[in-house]
């Protein structure tokens, strides 16, 4: 046999060589474009991850509210307990009430309309207390004592002409007669003034109360309407402006707290304070608007809230 020639093995072994270098170069680029496709892969499955829904952990068990839907004044609609459980599929609450579940709120809107509650001229979309659910009779006296706890924020708020925000109540205790005082004193529902308002005003929160115009008033003239008037009311130092806020009331014979983020407090104890303890009463949380300018409107956003009797 002929043995091949020296040229001829060189050129094989080259030839073997390249080969190899080739394979080894697209097994990397494949790798790499099969890292490359993987990462692609996670990018895009992270884009796709679900925001957190937050629903707010409120109970309403012992709450009505009432919108500023309805006909005409005295008119307003009024949801309690079982219904106001369902707010979320109620159709005729969506609009003033429904969860905000970004932030984890319920969210009470009010604009003005013609529905309103019998006594005033401003709309509200806010939460009564029913301490039995769905009777409005039943209520308590500052004797008694009461304790409330709730976070909020103010959401959207327009201005006035004057280039400031529009009030809104957030928070109130308000009084009522019982049948045998509206009787008394010859009055056509169980209406009674409300001794504590609280206000989201230009970013700060001003509380009001009721003060007798004669102290000296007998227990029959205590119970008209006419014998009280608002106080000067104040303001708490801190600005909240649109984040959130707790505020706590807390109630016992003679006297009421008021405070805020549980650094600046409020306290009530004068004479008018004490002869208050005649009514009964009920809290009120939510967006009571102050304001029938057109096109205005609020969304207060309410996180948690919390009653003690």
């Amino acid at each position: 046999m002929h043995s091949k020639p020296t040229k001829y093995f060189r050129k094989e072994i080259v030839l073997s060589f390249l080969v190899v270098v080739f394979l080894s170069v697209s097994a990397t680029g494949q790798s790499n474009s099969s890292s490359a496709a993987d990462s692609d892969v996670k990018v895009r499955k992270s884009k796709k991850r679900k925001k957190k829904v937050k629903l707010p952990k409120i109970d309403l068990s012992n709450w009505k509210v009432t919108i500023p839907e309805g006909k005409g004044k005295g008119g307003a609609i009024s949801v309690s307990p079982p219904d106001i459980l369902d707010y979320g599929n109620n159709q005729t609450l969506r609009p003033f009430m429904y969860n905000d579940s970004v932030s984890g709120a319920i969210i009470f809107h009010a604009y003005p309309t013609d529905a309103t509650t019998a006594n005033t001229k401003y709309s509200r979309s806010e939460l009564r207390e029913q301490m039995q659910p769905g009777n409005d009779k039943v209520n308590w006296t500052f004797s008694e004592g009461a304790y409330l706890q709730f976070k909020m924020a103010m959401g959207e708020v327009s201005r006035a002409a004057n280039g400031k925000y529009h009030r809104v109540i957030i928070a109130q205790i308000h009084g009522r007669l019982t049948n045998k005082q509206r009787e008394l004193i010859g009055q056509k529902d169980n209406n009674a003034p409300p001794i504590l308002k609280i206000y989201w005003q230009d970013g700060k929160i001003r509380v009001k109360t009721k003060v007798l115009k004669y102290a000296g008033v007998d227990q029959k003239g205590i119970l008209f309407k006419e014998a009280w008037t608002d106080d000067k009311g104040q303001y708490f130092e801190q600005e909240v402006g649109f984040r959130k806020f707790t505020i706590v009331v807390k109630v016992s014979d003679g006297k009421m707290v008021v405070s805020l983020n549980k650094s600046e407090f409020f306290v009530y104890d004068s004479a008018s304070i004490k002869r208050w303890g005649i009514f009964e009463n009920y809290f009120k949380v939510g967006n009571y608007f102050q304001s029938r300018d057109e096109g205005s409107f609020a969304k207060v956003k309410l996180y948690e809230l919390s009653v003690e009797h």
